[in-house]
This record gives structure tokens, C-alpha cells and sequence, in this order.
């Protein structure tokens, strides 16, 4: 199964900046653009998630600073589908055998 590398946000709160854009609040999906379900499973319509097609995946990460100033929780089955880890540097061979 391929990553998803073009997801957007799907959150349960929004929140406007100053220059007067939505912006995602409180907990956060990864969601295609297309589809009513998160990367995780969670039904956009049931759960009552608000979309945000603008905002890309990489903004809301607490580390990038961009749109994270109201995301409280990111989830982490999304996280992982979109192959980030967290706290964790990637895997790397040190010695290879010969």
C-alpha cells in the first residue's frame, strides 16, 4: 500500500487568524482531499470534522510552528500512515556486514 504524501486536515474545532483564515483546532486527521474518511478510518460526517483543504499535513505537526498554534492532539494513526515518528530519528544501518 502506498503513503498518502498529498493529505490534508480534517479537525474537530476551527479558529481564525488575525488575517482571517480558518485554521484547524483541537484534535487533528490527515485527510485526502476527495474522500470522507481520514487516513485512519474515522468518518468525516460522523465524527463531525470540520475540513480544511488549504492547510496541508506538514503544518499542523507541533515542530513546523505553521498552522499548530490551537492543535492540542494529533492523531496518531494518521501521523503514522503519513510517516512520521514521533520523537524517534529514522532507521539507519551503522556497520554493514562486509
Amino acid at each position: 500500500m502506498a503513503r498518502t504524501r498529498q493529505a490534508a486536515v480534517a479537525a474537530s474545532g476551527t479558529w481564525t487568524d488575525p488575517d482571517g483564515v480558518r485554521m484547524p483546532d483541537g484534535e487533528v486527521h490527515a485527510w485526502t482531499p476527495g474522500t470522507n474518511q481520514t487516513l485512519c478510518g474515522v468518518q468525516l460526517s460522523r465524527a463531525r470534522l470540520n475540513r480544511f483543504p488549504h492547510v496541508p499535513w506538514k503544518e499542523v505537526l507541533p515542530e513546523s510552528g505553521g498552522a499548530a498554534d490551537q492543535v492540542r492532539r494529533v492523531c496518531p494513526r494518521c501521523a503514522a500512515a503519513m510517516g512520521h515518528r514521533s520523537g524517534e530519528r529514522r532507521w539507519s544501518r551503522v556497520s554493514p556486514r562486509p
